[in-house]
């Protein structure tokens, strides 16, 4: 329990009415959960205002409301704190209600179009291999030291955001590393974070159906950055043409990584293959369990961040060998037959072109390359040609099938993709809609050395089709179809 003047301590406030020493027993932005004694913030979500609950919310028992605009009769009884951006004011109650959890670790950020999910898990990992108690929030879990809880999103909503890193602080965790969506910079979801460090990974197209534009998305990413305090660091892929555009603003440390060109954090590739890679980051070799280029880049931040954090080079660069992928990201798997399956959760066209890049550069021209993917309905519709014309540029084979079409007709996202397919290419592509049905035909297809590539849900464990999501796991498909081959 705290006052609301606790609450609101660091919140810009336009007007008081009410009491603002009364005990809150509660912090909700969701109306259907508000109970007696609580703080609610009037939030104005991309489909619902929560303004036109506020009668609601008295008569359920709120004590204090914070809202851009009080109603035209205030109840009796309820203190209301009138605000400019009660979105911005939810980032900074919540915090203060769970004691601002960020300040009591080390809290590093990772954001970017793809990599996210990968450099914050293997951060966690890799504290925990050097004897740290750490926390992960990301796409795939959530982790309270050792303890798993379910994530439903990148980035959590400012609520339990702040409780899960209230546990961390709870359970001991030194550190904690997340995922940093653009949705969650725009929404200010990690507005009262202090974050003791950033990582950007790369920029490419995605979520233009929520940013309209892509400098909107540049410039919500960039949001990170800005916010960064200047006792903190920003590591940044300089290769990525908008690296130095993320920095450009920001009061952090700034410090760069690369494949191609002198950085502070210099990595070169000396041998790729399926079972992993054997690279130097500025100077010193390892030997990692990860294939491509696109992974070296994910390693080199995560070696760069482990020292700006503090931890001995050497025993980093050790422990950075035992490191494993994460599930759904480049997941190998070997055909009793002789052939090779990797899933791999690569949604957008330059994930796919990187992930089928770094497996064509590890074949050699031996074998054929299999490509199974799709693209998501009721999202950016204009990937979707790209994403097949760039599969099928890479592919000795490529089919088409359903990803999760949530509200929109499978069928009709798949003619959109392959309106993107090159002439030449249409010979060598299938299109078929049952995604089962597709990765039991790129098996069936596949002959000793050839390796088949499912893409697009990675870590996913269902197929949402129509609001409802059936369980449908890429991994589990083909484990079967291998038990079918012994």
């Amino acid at each position: 329990m705290k006052s609301l003047k606790q609450l609101i301590d660091s919140v810009e406030v336009l007007r008081t009415v009410g009491d603002t020493a009364v005990e809150i027993e509660d912090v909700t932005c969701d109306s259907r959960t508000v109970t007696p004694g609580c703080l609610f913030v009037a939030v104005r979500g991309v489909s619902v205002d929560a303004h036109q609950f506020l009668d609601d919310v008295a008569r359920a028992g709120a004590t204090a409301v914070v809202c851009e605009q009080e109603p035209e009769v205030m109840a009796d009884g309820v203190t209301y704190i009138v605000v400019p951006n009660s979105t911005v004011a939810l980032a900074h109650v919540a915090s203060a209600w769970y004691d601002n959890p960020s300040t009591k670790l080390k809290l590093v950020g990772v954001t970017g179009t793809n990599g996210k999910t990968t450099t914050a898990t293997l951060l966690y990992e890799l504290a925990q291999l050097m004897g740290h108690k750490a926390g992960l929030l990301s796409t795939v879990r959530n982790i309270i030291d050792k303890r798993v809880e379910p994530a439903k999103q990148t980035t959590p909503d400012h609520l339990t955001l702040n409780r899960l890193l209230h546990e961390m602080v709870e359970a001991g965790c030194e550190y904690a590393f997340m995922e940093v969506s653009s949705h969650a910079c725009v929404q200010h979801r990690v507005d009262a974070l202090r974050f003791a460090g950033g990582i950007f990974t790369n920029l490419t197209r995605d979520h233009l159906d929520y940013h309209g534009t892509v400098d909107n998305y540049i410039n919500a990413k960039k949001m990170f950055f800005d916010s960064l305090d200047s006792d903190a660091f920003a590591i940044v892929n300089i290769d990525d043409k908008v690296g130095k555009v993320m920095v450009q603003n920001t009061r952090a440390k700034v410090y760069s990584y690369s494949l191609r060109t002198l950085a502070d954090f210099k990595c070169r590739v000396i041998e790729d293959r399926l079972d992993g890679t054997t690279m130097t980051i500025n100077g010193t070799e390892v030997n990692v369990l990860f294939t491509g280029r696109f992974n070296a880049y994910n390693l080199t931040s995560v070696y760069a961040a482990a020292l700006k954090l503090g931890w001995d080079k050497d025993q980093v660069m050790v422990k950075m060998s035992q490191l494993v992928p994460v599930a759904g990201r480049f997941q190998t798997m070997r055909s009793p037959r002789g052939y090779t399956a990797i899933v791999d959760y690569a949604h957008t066209p330059d994930a796919l072109v990187n992930v089928l890049d770094a497996v064509n550069e590890v074949m050699s021209g031996k074998g054929t390359l299999i490509t199974v993917c799709g693209c998501g309905g009721n999202r950016d519709s204009g990937k979707r040609p790209i994403m097949a014309r760039e599969a099928a540029l890479r592919s000795g084979r490529l089919i088409l099938t359903s990803d999760n079409p949530r509200f929109e007709d499978p069928d009709a996202i798949l003619r959109d993709m392959e309106a993107g397919l090159p002439d030449d290419r249409r010979a060598t592509t299938l299109t078929i809609t049952d995604r089962r049905q597709a990765i039991k035909t790129a098996c069936q297809l596949a002959q000793t050395g050839d390796v088949v590539v499912v893409a697009g849900k990675g870590h996913e464990d269902y197929q949402e089709i129509q609001g409802v999501k059936h369980h449908f796991d890429d991994s589990e498909v083909i484990a079967e179809i291998f038990d079918t081959e012994k």
